[in-house]
């Protein structure tokens, strides 16, 4: 399992977004909070919070409109 340390106003959406870019990005932040749920009722991080990175293996697909899916 990866690690990440937090920057300050990291948000769960935003910390998503940058570890799973190619995976879906910021809808994936559900997963983060499962694997950190010691931090679940943070919204906006203060720097330094080790933050544990489940590895995602393959894309999660999502019903998308055709014009998001890209």
């Amino acid at each position: 399992m990866r690690k990440y340390k937090t920057s300050q106003g990291d948000t769960w959406d935003l910390i998503a977004y940058k570890v799973y870019k190619k995976y879906g990005g910021e809808i994936l932040m559900d997963i983060l909070m499962e694997y950190n749920e010691e931090y679940i009722t943070t919204v906006i991080f203060p720097a330094n919070i080790i933050l544990n990175i489940p590895k995602i293996s393959e894309p999660v697909v999502y019903n998308l409109p055709p014009w998001k899916v890209s």
